[in-house]
């Protein structure tokens, strides 16, 4: 039985996949091992959102070569579809697969041989136009929580990004199929369900123009699966976070309080720039619509600091406008030029010094935000869904609204929603619990 790992980089959507692949290999008589555990055959899932990806796939290639000099190494995913001559000339790497490819890996596995040295890798790379079907995925085993595909590819032309040229045109799957698959994780044992995609407010979408179903269809059938006891939605654009959306999350019995909301810039200015479908009105009403029906409602913000045309008073309109929405976290990007994009032909240029600078501002106010938000919660009554990651005898998990709680390790917590009263925050910045309120309920 030959051997088969999986390494992962990028996004929970990234993460669904490669579980699903990893799956279909053992279907077909693979054994999946971890990645130091000297496997046959070593497969890297790739991302492109970052200048890293280069830096990171060839580090991996050579850890791959330290463990199994012999191994087989093929590369797939974003970067992969984007750069696979650069990739196939990667010492080591045996074959790279693009997105029309990758999830055809268990059909191509038996025509893959090893590249002698100084040979480039065999490459099954489609135009990304080929890109059409929808595969469906989710993760199993990998973490906790389960991320669920439900959307793939992207219809907008952000300056700044290479999803589309990546992943293709958006396309869904059916609500009855992502309906099967959440009750299969079910049965599984699964609490959690986290939604992914690459824009999954564009639910509904199948390759073409005509929109069959509606991401709010989604969500409301989804609401009504037994045996998973919460869902949260990874990401959602704000110009498709609906009224509708919102008030049926505040009203549901399984969707959690938290959303996750890229913004990327606070002033107008920039947005135009980046070419995002919305201003900052729009996003400061979205904000203020969720906190209005779920007050104590999470709310994660993207930005992206040095964006070409981004000077230091915009930046700071980007800044004061953060420090006046009543959000949770922020999540920090810093421009990178990708090939291929429209904002490479914007200026001026941000100097990296001045990028990193703003990177770190923006780190420091999301830390002062977390821990805002933290505070605000001390006192409250909220569930918690504790995990296996026991560490110094304290185990970890997440409130429905995605506040970090650590409590004392007991087995019979571990993937069980129980109550608690948080109480207060600790030196590592995580909020500890009553203890007497989680015994009461066990």
């Amino acid at each position: 039985m030959k051997k088969v790992a999986f390494y992962t980089l990028g996004c929970k959507l990234n993460f669904s996949e490669t579980s699903t692949l990893a799956r279909m290999m053992e279907q077909q008589g693979y054994e999946r091992v971890e990645f130091n555990q000297q496997p046959d055959i070593f497969i890297v899932n790739t991302c492109s959102v970052t200048d890293n990806a280069d830096k990171k796939c060839r580090k991996i290639v050579r850890e791959a070569q330290k463990i199994n000099p012999d191994g087989y190494i093929a590369i797939l995913g974003c970067y992969a579809q984007l750069k696979p001559q650069e990739i196939a000339a990667i010492p080591g790497v045996d074959a790279v697969l693009g997105a029309a490819e990758k999830f055809r890996l268990h059909e191509l596995m038996p025509t893959f041989v090893k590249v002698p040295d100084g040979q480039s890798a065999q490459i099954f790379n489609s135009p990304i136009e080929h890109a059409i079907d929808y595969h469906a995925s989710y993760s199993l085993n990998d973490r906790t929580r389960t991320f669920l595909k439900v959307q793939d590819g992207c219809d907008y032309p952000c300056s700044y990004c290479t999803i589309p040229l990546a992943r293709g045109k958006s396309r869904s799957d059916t609500i009855a199929n992502v309906v099967a698959s959440a009750r299969d994780i079910a049965a599984r044992g699964v609490k959690e369900i986290v939604l992914t995609g690459v824009n999954i407010g564009d639910f509904g979408l199948s390759g073409g123009n005509d929109r069959q179903e509606t991401f709010l269809d989604l969500i409301r059938a989804l609401d009504e699966v037994d045996g998973i006891e919460r869902f949260r939605i990874s990401s959602i654009e704000p110009n498709l976070l609906t009224d509708d959306i919102i008030a049926f999350v505040a009203s549901s019995k399984r969707f959690v309080p938290h959303f996750h909301v890229p913004l990327q810039s606070g002033s107008n200015r920039v947005l135009g720039l980046m070419r995002r479908r919305y201003k900052r009105d729009l996003y400061a009403d979205r904000v203020a619509r969720i906190k209005q029906l779920m007050p104590h409602a999470c709310i994660g913000v993207d930005v992206i600091v040095g964006h070409p045309g981004e000077t230091e008073e915009l930046f700071l309109e980007t800044y004061q406008f953060l420090t006046e929405l009543p959000v949770s976290y922020l999540h920090v990007f810093t421009y990178s030029e990708r090939p291929n994009t429209t904002a490479l032909s914007i200026k001026p240029v941000v100097p990296g010094n001045v990028r990193a600078d703003r990177s770190r501002m923006l780190h420091i106010l999301s830390e002062k935000m977390r821990r805002a938000f933290y505070e605000s919660q001390l006192g409250r009554e909220a569930t918690v869904l504790f995990e296996e990651d026991v560490e110094d005898g304290f185990m970890q998990g997440f409130t429905e609204n995605y506040v970090r709680v650590v409590a004392r390790y007991d087995p019979l917590r571990i993937n069980e929603t129980l109550p608690v009263r948080l109480t207060t925050i600790n030196p590592n910045g995580l909020v500890e619990v009553e203890e007497t309120v989680v015994l009461e309920h066990h």
